[in-house]
């Protein structure tokens, strides 16, 4: 098999529609055996038959300790390995910063960030044994500046930052790099839905208006669309990445200029 992943044993969480989806569907087309990991079992199973042979349908909630660790050991047994790990399952319930409460604090960090602690520790277990991996987390413009109607989002990804730094650190001595990478704006269902949440808690008059409001600043003048990710994507899936670890890398269209 050729490809610049060719060989790669890699899984992808939240990998059942989104940014998820297409790097799942560009790294098979790299030569990569990939887990499309999914908490929705369904979308899965049905982006695995999408793209075809090479991968592997796995079901787990991130924030369930044990889901994960039961889906990394069903990939690494079909696989043969466990390569590539990218944190990227993550959700957004916007809400007024005087209406933020302990639920939707929890919510979206037992995922965002606990999903991502879990997800590098299950991973790493499985990669140190061979001396060397790549970890890769989904961060986003939320974690280098704070929204009102974000706040626990963002929180969440300040946090998967940090533990992009602490895990560079704390695995390098097993030959593993860990990275993140923070998009803008994506056409995907998250902001399809955050249009949506946006308009209800009355921070936008109607769909679609949120997402060019937040457009504005990009001066690439348009949202992403996944696609526009999967470079970045398998730049660091890649032997291309190999020297870099501890980093964020923006991939916004040049909405933070940091």
């Amino acid at each position: 098999m050729t490809g610049r992943l060719a060989g790669s044993r890699i899984v992808v969480t939240g990998a059942g529609s989104g940014m998820g989806r297409a790097f799942a569907a560009a790294f098979v087309a790299e030569g990569a055996t990939v887990g499309v990991l999914d908490r929705d079992s369904l979308a899965a199973a049905a982006v695995s038959e999408e793209i075809g042979a090479g991968a592997h349908a796995l079901t787990a909630d991130v924030s369930v300790r044990s889901e994960m660790a039961h889906a990394l050991d069903s990939f690494v047994a079909s696989a043969g390995g466990l390569d590539v790990m990218f944190n990227n399952a993550g959700f957004n319930q916007p809400k007024r910063f005087l209406d933020i409460d302990e639920d939707n604090w929890r919510s979206i960090m037992d995922v965002n960030a606990w999903g991502t602690l879990v997800g590098i520790q299950e991973s790493a277990k499985r990669m140190i044994p061979n001396g060397k991996g790549k970890i890769v987390n989904t961060s986003s413009i939320a974690g280098r500046q704070g929204f009102p109607s974000f706040a626990p989002y963002c929180a969440s990804k300040f946090a998967v930052n940090a533990l992009t730094q602490a895990a560079a650190r704390a695995l390098a001595e097993d030959g593993i790099t860990v990275n993140a990478f923070a998009p803008g704006v994506v056409d995907t269902p998250l902001w399809t839905q955050l249009d949506l949440d946006l308009v209800d808690i009355g921070d936008a008059d109607a769909p679609g208006q949120a997402m060019a409001d937040f457009a504005a600043d990009i001066l690439r003048g348009r949202p992403a669309e996944p696609s526009d990710i999967v470079g970045t994507a398998l730049y660091l899936a890649s032997a291309d990445s190999d020297y870099l670890t501890g980093q964020v890398i923006m991939i916004d269209g040049g909405m933070v200029l940091v």
